[in-house]
């Protein structure tokens, strides 16, 4: 007998893809059924009760039926979902915070939920790497002016050059799969880094990173770059006090979470002159409001959320997945299980 897998793609990571991978990892019976979500050609948001999710519930409610294995990317799993399958037994978000799928819901179902950890990790730290460059030399700025017919030679004037990374001093808030490799490159430039994680040891720091308190980080660093989880606790944890403390002429990037900057106090230490520039490719709101004061303010460079687009990251994303789906299938543990509980409820 086949198992009956549901692959929930979009236009990043396509369901085709999700389902060549399996295929190719496991070797038993299978039958797919394909979804494909309007991500990202049309923003992710709230479905029921979980966020950063695209799709139709009762679309997917009726793909589920049978179904004991579900992948998605940015398709969600809501409870109301869980309570119209009752077959299925695994679900593999592949993502790497999982904020589309209702995690307690699953395990009160006894259903599995698996992640994809690091599989954006890399695309995430070069395109950090982007940012940091392109607002220090103003890269943007300065293509878009000659694009319109002007020959800046202006900022070769010293108060508008760029300062260069070699033996600059970064700060990186986070030192997870993004932030350690972030510090790697940064490194690579001849840079001084400082890392405040309070759930890192300095141990697992490495050569060449020192380990300090955010103020202290904040205080020393040209370059500051975030790479923390979206949580209660740190929300706008990066707001005018915070500024304040850095050097004049700084710069400030997060490819992390909207909700952990005060996009405000960004804007008027940049209007000050006290902050050479930012780099977002994350907001509070995505896409930004038409009248947000980001979109008027000078050298703040943005992208739209894109952060962890490569071809790899899907192609990593789905091996992952179907890694996932060949243990549970063979008995073997899960390695990215987010919910062990729910196999003795099951």
């Amino acid at each position: 007998m086949s198992t009956r897998i549901l692959v929930a793609g979009d236009h990043c990571i396509l369901p085709s893809l999700f389902a060549d991978s399996i295929r190719a990892e496991v070797k038993a019976p299978l039958e797919f059924r394909e979804y494909q979500s309007p991500w990202p050609r049309i923003p992710f948001g709230k479905i029921g009760e979980v966020t950063e999710a695209s799709g139709s519930e009762d679309e997917i409610i009726r793909a589920l039926a049978g179904v004991s294995i579900y992948v998605a990317n940015h398709a969600p799993l809501t409870q109301r979902m869980l309570e119209h399958a009752p077959a299925l037994k695994l679900a593999v978000i592949a993502r790497g915070g999982p904020t589309n799928a209702n995690i307690k819901a699953a395990t009160e179902r006894g259903v599995l939920i698996c992640n994809a950890p690091g599989r954006n990790a890399t695309a995430t730290a070069e395109h950090t790497m982007s940012l940091i460059l392109a607002v220090l030399r103003r890269v943007p700025e300065l293509s878009a002016a000659l694009a319109k017919g002007e020959w800046r030679g202006d900022y070769y004037e010293y108060e508008k050059c760029g300062p260069e990374l070699e033996n600059a001093t970064a700060g990186l808030v986070g030192f997870g799969a993004v932030g350690s490799r972030v510090a790697r490159m940064l490194n690579g430039f001849g840079c001084r880094v400082l890392v405040y994680d309070p759930y890192v040891s300095p141990e697992q720091l490495g050569e060449g990173v020192q380990s300090v308190g955010l103020d202290e980080l904040l205080a020393r660093s040209r370059i500051v770059s975030l790479h923390a989880r979206a949580t209660p606790e740190n929300k706008g944890m990066i707001g005018a006090r915070q500024l304040a403390l850095m050097p004049g002429g700084s710069v400030l990037i997060n490819c992390a979470r909207g909700s952990l900057v005060d996009y405000d106090a960004i804007c008027d230490a940049i209007d000050t002159g006290h902050l050479w520039g930012a780099g977002f490719d994350v907001f509070p709101e995505e896409p930004p409001p038409a009248d947000s004061r980001l979109l008027k303010t000078p050298h703040i460079i943005m992208t739209p959320h894109i952060a962890g687009a490569s071809k790899q990251t899907a192609e990593k994303a789905a091996r992952i997945a179907a890694g996932e789906i060949r243990r549970f299938l063979e008995g073997e543990p899960l390695e990215h299980c987010l919910n062990p509980e729910a196999g003795e409820r099951a």
